[in-house]
């Protein structure tokens, strides 16, 4: 019997991965073989050169529920070294989606709780459906939200960290956008529109500043402007301007243009 594919990817005509979550009777729950399929979809989308945008959302009713059940039976039963092996693929799964090269829209078209959640604060942009519902759930079940504390803390901040990683509460989608777990929110019907404005601005952009933006972020994010700081952004933007992309972005602007990477309308 064939494996049922746990994530499906898809790549259209203008350089747009839609990667999709298919566990939908469990609400897209994480189990080990999704994260290791999550894994090998970014993996390959990463590398594709082709790739503009990222879309990430699940199928059905939920965009992920957290840790499946079942798997979090079978861990309960684990020795600590082997917990600790589960809890490294989920980290670098993790890692690799907040590090990946191409800008990634989330559609959170339903509930992301736990990890779920973790996977939403790693996306550079999160649009989420009204009727999403969130909650950090892990204290609930005497457990805590270790591997994806790094991504939500630097999303959400402190002070909401302290709150919603202690309560557990559930949240809706108005106050993840509120406390800038999520950028925009729209009706069930209006996510996929919402979406594809965004991916209009993308594609504007220059694919590989994307990815150089993105490492700037993370390397300046909390950290002290000091003389090695500023050589090496200084740095950073000499090497942009004589890359091909920024001169070809530049003659674009002053001739009045559209550069190479638009798409045409």
């Amino acid at each position: 019997m064939t494996e049922k594919k746990t994530v499906l990817t898809d790549i259209d005509n203008r350089g747009v991965a839609r990667i999709t979550l298919n566990r939908p009777e469990v609400r897209n729950a994480m189990n080990e073989v999704l994260i290791r399929d999550l894994t090998d979809a970014v993996d390959v989308v990463a590398a594709d050169d082709g790739v503009r945008a990222v879309i990430l959302t699940g199928r059905g009713k939920g965009f992920c529920a957290g840790g499946d059940l079942r798997w979090m039976r079978k861990t309960a039963d684990c020795t600590v070294e082997e917990n600790h092996a589960d809890g490294q693929k989920l980290g670098w799964m993790l890692n690799k989606l907040n590090t990946m090269p191409k800008p990634i829209i989330g559609l959170i078209n339903g509930h992301a709780f736990g990890g779920g959640v973790g996977v939403v604060a790693c996306c550079d942009i999160a649009i989420a459906s009204t009727g999403a519902k969130f909650s950090l759930s892990e204290v609930r079940l005497g457990l805590i939200p270790a591997t994806i504390g790094p991504y939500v803390v630097r999303k959400i901040g402190q002070a909401h960290s302290r709150r919603y990683f202690l309560t557990a509460e559930i949240f809706d989608a108005h106050r993840a956008e509120a406390i800038s777990l999520v950028h925009a929110v729209a009706e069930p019907d209006q996510l996929e529109a919402k979406g594809e404005e965004f991916v209009g601005h993308l594609l504007l952009g220059g694919p590989k500043a994307h990815g150089i933006c993105k490492d700037l972020i993370l390397q300046v994010s909390d950290r002290e402007v000091d003389s090695d700081l500023i050589e090496w952004t200084s740095r950073l933007i000499a090497d942009t301007r004589a890359s091909a992309e920024g001169k070809e972005g530049s003659s674009a602007f002053l001739e009045k243009r559209k550069p190479a990477w638009q798409v045409s309308d």
